[in-house]
C-alpha cells in the first residue's frame, strides 16, 4: 500500500478530519451560493414557460434536486453507517448522524413542493401514489434514524442501532426510483435519464442541473459543519478537543 493512500486514511480520525472539514466548509458554502444564484436566475427568469403547465412547472427547480438529494443522502448515510458497523470506526457514526437531518429536510422539501405542484396540476395536495408514498416512507426513515440515535445515551450503541435501521431502509431507495416503472402511478416519469436524451428544453435542464449542484454543495457544507459539532460533543474529554476549544476561545 503506497504512502499516498495511507495519508488519506489518517482523515478517518476525528482529530485529523476536524480541521480539514473546517477548511472545506467555506468553499462548499460559496459554491452553493454561486450555483444556487445561477440556477434560480436561469430557472425563474430565463427558461421559457412550459406550454402545458404554464409557470407552475418552475417548482421543479427545487422539487427535483430536493428529491434527488433525499435519496442520495440516504445512500451515503447508509454507507457510513454500514462502514461503522463493520469496522467500528468513530467517524462513520458521526458522519451518518450529521447527514440524517439534511436528508430529512430534502425529503420534506420534496414532498412539500410536490404537494404545491400537485394541487393545481392534479387537483389535490396528496394521493397515495407509489412514488409519493415511498418518498413519505423515506422521510419517516430519516426521522426514525434521528429519534433512535437520540434515544440511546451511549453514542457507540446509538451508532450501531441507527446503522441497522439505515441499512434495512436502503431497500426503499430503488422502490422510490423505479416506482413509476413498476406500478401505474399518477406521478410522471423522469425527464432526465442517463440512458436517453432529456425530454425538456436545454435552458430548463441547465437550470435544474445548476440547482442540483447547489443542493449538493449545500448538503456537503451543512454536513461538515454539523459533524464538527458532533466531534466536539462526543470527544469533549479528549486532549485534542480541549486544545481546539482553548485555541478557538483565544481568538
Amino acid at each position: 500500500m503506497n504512502n499516498r493512500l495511507i495519508n488519506w486514511f489518517k482523515y478517518a480520525s476525528p482529530q485529523s478530519f476536524y480541521p480539514l472539514a473546517g477548511k472545506l466548509i467555506p468553499w462548499f458554502a460559496a459554491a452553493a451560493v454561486v450555483f444556487g444564484a445561477a440556477g434560480l436566475w436561469l430557472g425563474l427568469a430565463v427558461a421559457p414557460t412550459d406550454f402545458q403547465q404554464g409557470e407552475g412547472y418552475r417548482i421543479i427547480f427545487v422539487h427535483v434536486p430536493a428529491s434527488w438529494m433525499s435519496m442520495f443522502i440516504y445512500l451515503v448515510m447508509a454507507f457510513w453507517a454500514g462502514l461503522g458497523l463493520a469496522y467500528n470506526t468513530r467517524l462513520s457514526g458521526m458522519m451518518a448522524q450529521a447527514l440524517a437531518p439534511t436528508g430529512a429536510l430534502m425529503a420534506f422539501l420534496s414532498l412539500w413542493t410536490g404537494a404545491l405542484w400537485g394541487k393545481p396540476m392534479w387537483g389535490t395536495w396528496w394521493v397515495w401514489d407509489a412514488r409519493l408514498t415511498s418518498e413519505l416512507i423515506l422521510l419517516f426513515l430519516y426521522i426514525g434514524f434521528i429519534a433512535l440515535q437520540a434515544s440511546i445515551d451511549d453514542p457507540r450503541r446509538a451508532d450501531k442501532a441507527g446503522a441497522v435501521l439505515a441499512l434495512v431502509g436502503v431497500v426503499n431507495i430503488p422502490i422510490i426510483y423505479f416506482s413509476v416503472k413498476w406500478w401505474n402511478t399518477l406521478h410522471q416519469g423522469s425527464s432526465v435519464s442517463l440512458t436517453k436524451s432529456p425530454s425538456m428544453a436545454a435552458l430548463m435542464l441547465w437550470g435544474m442541473l445548476l440547482m442540483a449542484l447547489a443542493f449538493w454543495m449545500y448538503s456537503i457544507a451543512v454536513a461538515l459543519y454539523r459533524v464538527r459539532g458532533i466531534m466536539l460533543e462526543r470527544e469533549r474529554g479528549s486532549e485534542w478537543v480541549k486544545s481546539v476549544l482553548q485555541a478557538e476561545g483565544t481568538k
